[in-house]
């Protein structure tokens, strides 16, 4: 018996070790610094990467226009190609100049929206890029069992294990991240040539096919006229279907998350990786050309060749209708190798996701205090995302059609967000041209969303659920760590540091906490008077003053300097933080480290509820600072004989 209790906590410590053994490595340069040299690629390696989810909807985009638009597929087609390189691409190669670090766009509303009202936008933009890349994970992973169960020589033996086969492929998408994904982009670049390289042969024989029996268009076009007679009608239909097939936009957002992975040059520096902007401009274009120029052409062949019927659920081209045209014009033989390849390209498109989700959450939540420090951790963000990806699939029960509503939602909200942003930005620029052209990008933007949404209602409602949870959990979170200690350095200038030296030399350190209001001298000596009387202050001891201004109380964590200044003969230090408390204690216990004495802090209470002081410390910084400080103090430094000295009177 002794063993076995002996053996459970460090079999614990061990998991806890595993799970969280990259935290510490990731602390020093911070959840937000640059990867290693050594993980990053030239640029196209990188579209690789990120091509994983953007050219993976080859496999079910073309089925997706043939069903939603019929016969006016290729011409609703022209116009969600027309979006792509006339509107998402120049609003994300802007995205990439003004956010270069890996934030995107969320973090450009982050800037332009300070305080309070950014943060919760920021909120709400995560639960909606949740929904895109959760979405990817599942819907991707429910396409390629779909494949699976298609496919000629698997379709009895998997016959009606489309949720078993879904749940299987995710569990082992989470058990890669899991074991590590260093290897990522190289096996990115080599999925991505061979599905590209498929798709091309696929599209160039059914091309082929419709030239060598030009009767098959001529049909085509005659079915067309015949429902649709007038031109004009055409593209009004064009245009008031498209936004069902905004899932051809996708991998926008994932481009500019994947940016820190472009190698520069030599000369880049972080605040100017002019050849990493460079680089993932490149990426956006080359990536937005290939795919347009598929998505054009498989959905002619795949619109004229494929009967209508086909199309439908439970149809043989239903999500697959390029495989469908692989197995009818190259035989089973090649259409098992296109599958495969699908498959792979599919599932490895949740790996694209998640890993833009795990750059994501880390370099928002915990620096918002929304989330414990753990999420910056891989290992148990995996996890987390893994089941909830799970409970994703169950519930729509791995369906590809039931997802795309959710999954277009997510990824419309995150690109117009994104227009919406470069317009802001270029405003603020004095460029009232690119302003105009942004303003009208992000115009249609809003009407594609508002359309798809009133189409699909699925998707924003999931959405809602994700952002309730995200905006619930990061309230919960920052509550429970209301008394963390939250400041990442303090600095100490030249003056403050003489005044704390000269006041350790003559003995005990005395600081008087104030609340800045006239900064007058009669301010001064009535503070001073107060504390020594309530606190009995020697009166032959001398000191100091302590000010803190809250800045922007939405912030969690900070670098404080210290700065010295002295008025009417009364010695300062001021402060500038996000919460009065939290930058006392770490003033006070930096004082201790430097000086070797643990300095003496003295407030007076505050009159008023102490529920709205709580709840005032919480969102403003401010509130009953005594108690607090002393909770923060308490946390930070278990041992009391080395806990700075609290007094209140």
């Amino acid at each position: 018996m002794g063993s076995v209790a002996d053996t459970g906590p460090a079999r614990g410590t061990r998991l806890r070790r595993w799970l969280l053994e990259d935290l510490a490595a990731n602390e020093p340069a911070g959840p937000h610094g640059p990867p290693k040299a050594e993980h990053q690629r030239p640029w196209w390696q990188v579209m690789c990467l990120t091509g994983l989810d953007y050219f993976s909807t080859l496999g079910y985009q073309p089925g997706i226009a043939a069903l939603a638009a019929g016969l006016v597929a290729p011409a609703a087609t022209v116009v969600l190609v027309a979006l792509t390189l006339f509107g998402a691409l120049p609003v994300y190669r802007r995205v990439a100049r003004e956010s270069p670090h890996g934030q995107g766009s969320i973090a450009m509303l982050e800037r332009i929206l300070p305080r309070w009202s950014g943060k919760l936008l920021v909120l709400a933009l995560l639960g909606f890029a949740a929904t895109d890349f959760i979405i990817t994970i599942t819907l991707s992973a429910a396409d390629a069992a779909a494949h699976m169960l298609e496919n000629p020589f698997l379709s009895e033996p998997l016959h009606g294990q489309q949720v078993t086969v879904t749940l299987v492929l995710i569990a082992v998408l989470g058990a890669v991240f899991l074991r590590g994904f260093k290897e990522a982009i190289g096996i990115a670049v080599v999925l991505v040539a061979v599905y590209l390289a498929l798709n091309l042969i696929v599209v160039l024989v059914a091309l082929d096919h419709l030239v060598a029996n030009p009767h098959l268009l001529a049909g085509w076009r005659a079915h067309l006229f015949n429902q649709h007679p007038d031109p004009i009608g055409i593209a009004i239909v064009a245009l008031l279907v498209f936004p069902r097939l905004a899932l051809g936009l996708s991998g926008f957002e994932t481009g500019v998350a994947v940016m820190p992975l472009i190698r520069g040059r030599p000369e880049d520096t972080e605040q100017r990786p002019e050849g990493r902007i460079e680089g993932a401009r490149r990426l956006l274009t080359t990536a937005a050309v290939i795919m347009s120029l598929f998505l054009i052409t498989s959905s002619l062949a795949t619109t004229v060749l494929i009967p209508a019927e086909e199309f439908k659920p439970g149809g043989a081209a239903n999500g697959r209708a390029l495989a469908f045209l692989a197995h009818a014009y190259l035989g089973n033989g090649f259409g098992s190798v296109y599958d495969i390849s699908t498959v792979l390209i599919l599932w490895f498109a949740g790996a694209s996701a998640m890993a833009g989700l795990l750059n994501l959450i880390p370099r928002y939540l915990p620096r918002y205090g929304m989330a414990p420090n753990w999420t910056r951790a891989v290992r148990p963000l995996v996890l987390v995302l893994t089941a909830i990806s799970f409970l994703i699939t169950i519930v729509f029960r791995a369906s590809v059609d039931a997802q795309g509503g959710a999954y277009a939602t997510g990824v419309l909200v995150l690109i117009t967000s994104a227009a919406f942003a470069v317009t802001l930005a270029a405003r603020r620029h004095g460029q009232p041209a690119a302003a105009l052209a942004f303003g009208a990008i992000t115009l249609v933007l809003i009407y594609t969303t508002i359309a798809n949404i009133i189409e699909r209602p699925d998707g924003v409602k999931i959405a809602s659920l994700f952002i309730v949870a995200i905006i619930g959990t990061s309230l919960l979170s920052r509550i429970l760590r209301a008394t963390e200690l939250r400041v990442t350095e303090v600095r100490v200038d030249e003056l403050a540091r003489q005044f704390i030296t000269e006041a350790a030399a003559r003995g005990d350190i005395h600081i008087i906490a104030n609340e800045p209001h006239e900064r007058d001298e009669a301010e001064y000596r009535a503070k001073e008077a107060e504390e020594r009387a309530h606190s009995r202050i020697p009166v032959d001891e001398p000191v100091l003053f302590l000010e803190v201004t809250v800045y922007d109380p939405s912030e969690f964590e900070a670098t404080l300097v210290v700065a010295g200044e002295e008025r009417f003969g009364y010695r300062i230090l001021r402060v500038e933080g996000p919460s009065i408390a939290n930058a006392i204690a770490a003033t006070l216990l930096h004082i201790r480290d430097i000086t070797g004495r643990r300095p003496y802090i003295y407030f007076a209470w505050t009159e008023g509820n102490p529920v709205i002081y709580l709840l005032r410390y919480l969102f403003l910084g401010e509130g009953e600072v005594a108690p607090v400080t002393r909770e923060v103090l308490r946390h930070a430094e278990p041992d009391p004989h080395r806990r700075p000295h609290v007094h209140v009177a």
